[in-house]
């Protein structure tokens, strides 16, 4: 499965970008719904580096530990699961200098047990917490 967003913002790719490297920020990008919060203290954001999260979803407890495989400042960062819900979850997060701004763009490439099943509904939720992540993005930069 795989999803896609672009979200223009009125603020320079830089200190758009310095945002999306503090990794405690991703808390006030995901629905409160989610219960989401990081476990791994003081993250430095490099390529290599192992963050745990804890979370629940719809009820249900989660641990999810990312590894950020790419670090290309300012321009692209990528984050896989190492563990957690998903069988596959690739997270392709890219800044460009657009119209004064800055355009980002986020493509997700994920899989799911019994995906024939739960797929769709899986999707929708997924929809649902981009929809999140644009309004507070919007309302952090706009």
């Amino acid at each position: 499965m795989r999803i896609t967003s672009e979200l223009w913002l009125p603020r320079p790719r830089d200190k758009v970008f310095q945002f999306f490297s503090n990794a405690a920020n991703l808390e006030a990008l995901t629905p409160p719904w989610l219960h989401f919060h990081i476990i791994t203290p003081d993250v430095a954001m490099r390529a290599g580096t192992l963050i745990d999260y804890r979370l629940r979803l719809r009820g249900i407890p989660f641990t999810w530990q990312s590894e950020i495989t790419s670090w290309e400042p300012p321009h692209r960062f990528v984050d896989e699961q190492r563990r957690g819900p998903y069988r596959r979850w690739v997270h392709t997060h890219t800044f460009a200098e657009e119209r004064g701004g800055t355009l980002v763009g986020d493509a997700v490439e994920f899989e799911v047990p019994f995906e024939r099943l739960v797929g769709w509904y899986v999707m929708r939720d997924v929809r649902k917490i981009f929809a999140f992540r644009r309004q507070a993005l919007l309302a952090r930069f706009a």
